[in-house]
């Protein structure tokens, strides 16, 4: 794999070292993850003096996390706490003259949840400034402009006194279109269906999205910064997002899709492929989900700039108001790429070439007229400056490390950002825009880091089926020795579309401290490598990916320092799908663990919260298509399966609900094929990455319990309940 710019070995020597190490470094213990520092959205202030950043703890004794806003001086020195601990508070943002710091907390005691702080001068507690604008920071000191439901029509509707269901609960009250409703509204407590989506694995059971789209939709709002009341700029029948204010203060851009399709990007709460029927005509050809709309800041109607067939993110003002840059993406399989369309109207031109093989995202205009933007590097991510002039991308950051949050003065010459490595977890770093002068501001990890030995990864890539490219990485085992053989797990990502990359990640050190190599591939299907790579393994599950991961485990297996007959395998999701798959097409692995699987794909269409996921990837639904999601389901193959297997599920799974695990480990147990289920409480499929703490990290020890069972002779630190 090439990079654009190999930036590794001067980013290293650029870290400050560790904490002086006094006494020999142990191995990482499941008491020390409730010592992790994490740091996120970072915000610049406009003159880039200070960054503000969110730093979330964990309070073990509580079983939660905690989130407080941090500011850190960008010349060095120590960052400070800027909110109560005794309040959650996170999102920073400065208001464009940076007197104010904004941020999102949950105290009590006020409208909403917009606090802010003065910044120019001394000003005690956080206050609520209800005559100044909400929305994002602009780069204009005059407007700020946001989307947002017209509350007051929403409220005198929900308040209309022939209204006999206002006061049952959301999900218990007869939707829009249905039929048939309570005998006695105050006494049906159940919940009443006609939508499609009716659940979310984030939030749990949701009223139907049609009633606040058709009813309700998000309008542009306008405020400026004089003290005066916020105006709505345009009523439309149809919502609005992403709206940005041009440099001049003269125009308001935004994304909108006046046909009200409900199928369009523009309509889904998040740009998920999970969310999205599919269908053949739409999905395989250029579409137009979403158009860009402009209207002044003193109202009118809004006018369509462009009819551009794809779908438009990323709205980004030139320095002189007079173009709109865009992150676009022509089909639903196509790279995003960036493009440029005249204010005033005309075709869009495309900038990035299509030989840039990776996805822009976060995409920036300086006010030096270049444009900026951030994307995945294969398992590693860059910052790039893109020239309209020239048209060609340059990396300005990158190295063997993850970087998020990218956030830059008002006058574009300096860049904050937080970033992780394999041995490393979050810190905060700033550097010029140029990226030259890169320095490390937080060292909120030092300690944790000078004690425990944090396992690296030696980065690989191998040809497999076809020729394809594909990248890895070995972690080797706490006090590694040579000479000595080690087991090994194969770990396998969710996604399938979703990338293992080159950040500190608690599983992986997990099973490292336990004294195993960690095997890790971002095979065909996974994203950071363009669409081509990332759609390869449509209707082809278990097929080229499967070889993919084997060739990998081969690779692992002919190490001298690799015991080829103690492996195990284990991953989530789509990973927890991969690992029954194989245990069904091969017995050279040990032991699994599962982990949100699917074992059967019609009941998991019906039981989801994604259908649009299996529509997508197998052509179709299951009645289209039932020879795919027939075959490609595990349990029609269990019969073959004789690998110990932990199973780890959570109760409010929506995404890959308990029915399949339970299928699964019925079908294990009738067979006398070793296997554990266990049900994690009030967790979804988001139980591995924010979990309660106590069941996340009960989760961790029970694979590192697992594993050393299996691979490491019963032994050193297993317990096994008899």
């Amino acid at each position: 794999m090439r990079y654009l710019a190999p930036l590794a070995a001067a980013l290293m020597a650029a870290w400050p070292a560790a904490a002086q190490q006094t006494t020999p470094q142990r191995a990482f213990q499941l008491a020390d993850w409730y010592r992790l520092t994490t740091l996120s959205a970072p915000a610049m202030s406009p003159d880039g003096d200070r960054v503000a950043v969110t730093v979330t703890t964990v309070r073990e004794a509580e079983n939660k996390r905690h989130s407080e806003i941090w500011v850190v001086p960008t010349a060095g020195g120590e960052p400070q706490r800027f909110t109560s601990p005794s309040t959650e508070s996170s999102a920073p943002r400065w208001s464009a003259d940076g007197k104010y710091l904004f941020f999102t907390s949950s105290r009590p005691g006020g409208k909403g949840n917009r606090w802010a702080i003065r910044m120019d001068q001394p000003s005690g507690e956080a206050a609520q400034l209800e005559r100044y604008p909400s929305g994002s920071t602009p780069r204009d000191h005059r407007f700020a402009v946001w989307a947002d439901a017209d509350t007051a029509a929403a409220s005198d509707s929900a308040k209309a006194k022939d209204d006999p269901f206002a006061k049952m609960p959301p999900m218990a009250r007869p939707p829009y279109g249905a039929i048939t409703r309570p005998a006695n509204p105050a006494r049906f407590d159940g919940k009443q269906v006609v939508d499609m989506r009716y659940k979310s694995n984030d939030r749990g059971y949701v009223p139907g999205p049609r009633e606040a789209r058709v009813f309700h939709p998000s309008q542009l709002w306008i405020q400026a910064f004089d003290g005066s009341a916020k105006r709505q700029l345009a009523r439309t029948a149809y919502s609005v997002r992403g709206a940005e204010v041009s440099p001049d203060g003269k125009w308001v851009a935004f994304l909108a899709d006046p046909e009200l399709r409900s199928d369009s990007l523009v309509e889904h709460e998040r740009d998920s492929l999970a969310f999205l029927p599919y269908d053949a005509k739409r999905d395989e050809a250029p579409r137009n989900d979403v158009d860009i709309f402009v209207v002044s800041t003193d109202g009118g109607a809004p006018r369509r700039i462009a009819r551009w067939m794809g779908a438009e993110s990323d709205l980004a003002w030139s320095p002189d108001s007079r173009r709109l840059a865009f992150v676009g993406r022509t089909t639903r399989t196509a790279s995003a790429r960036v493009y440029l369309v005249d204010a005033s109207g005309g075709t869009p031109e495309q900038l990035l070439a299509s030989s840039f093989r990776y996805e822009p995202n976060q995409l920036e205009w300086l006010p030096d007229g270049r444009l900026v933007f951030s994307a995945d590097v294969g398992g590693s991510s860059g910052l790039f400056r893109l020239d309209p002039a020239t048209s060609k991308p340059m990396q300005l950051l990158g190295g063997r490390r993850k970087m998020s949050g990218f956030t830059f003065d008002a006058g574009g010459k300096r860049v904050a950002f937080v970033a992780t490595s394999m041995a490393r977890p979050t810190e905060l770093y700033v550097a010029d825009a140029d990226g030259r002068n890169e320095r490390r501001l937080t060292g909120f990890n030092d300690k944790l880091v000078s004690e425990v030995a944090f396992s690296d990864a030696e980065r690989f890539t191998y040809p497999s089926v076809g020729g394809m490219e594909i990248e890895g990485w070995l972690m080797k085992p706490y006090g590694w020795q040579p000479g000595r053989k080690y087991p090994v797990v194969l770990y396998i990502h969710g996604g399938p579309h979703s990338q293992y990359g080159e950040g500190w990640f608690d599983e992986f050190q997990n099973l490292a401290a336990q004294g195993m190599y960690v095997l890790f591939t971002n095979p065909r299907g996974s994203s950071g490598y363009g669409a081509d790579f990332t759609y390869a393994t449509r209707g082809r599950w278990g097929a080229e990916d499967y070889e993919d991961l084997m060739k990998a485990t081969d690779i692992a297996a002919k190490r001298a320092d690799i015991d080829s007959t103690r492996m195990g395998v284990t991953g989530g999701s789509y990973g927890g799908f991969m690992t029954a798959w194989i245990t069904t097409k091969t017995n050279r692995f040990k032991a699994a663990e599962t982990d949100r699987m699917i074992s059967e794909w019609t009941y998991w269409y019906g039981a989801s919260d994604a259908q649009g996921l299996t529509e997508f990837e197998f052509y179709g639904k299951p009645w289209d298509n039932f020879a795919m999601y027939d075959s490609l389901s595990p349990i029609r193959h269990v019969a073959k399966v004789r690998t110990p297997t932990l199973m780890v599920q959570s109760e409010d799974d929506f995404r890959t609900p308990m029915g399949n695990a339970e299928l699964w480990f019925m079908a294990l147990k009738k067979q006398n094929v070793p296997v554990e289920l266990v049900r994690y409480p009030r967790s979804t499929h988001e139980l591995s990455r924010s979990g309660e703490p106590w069941l996340l990290v009960d989760r961790l020890g029970r694979i590192r319990q697992w594993f050393a069972y299996w691979l490491q002779d019963g032994a050193k630190g297993a317990v096994r309940a008899e």
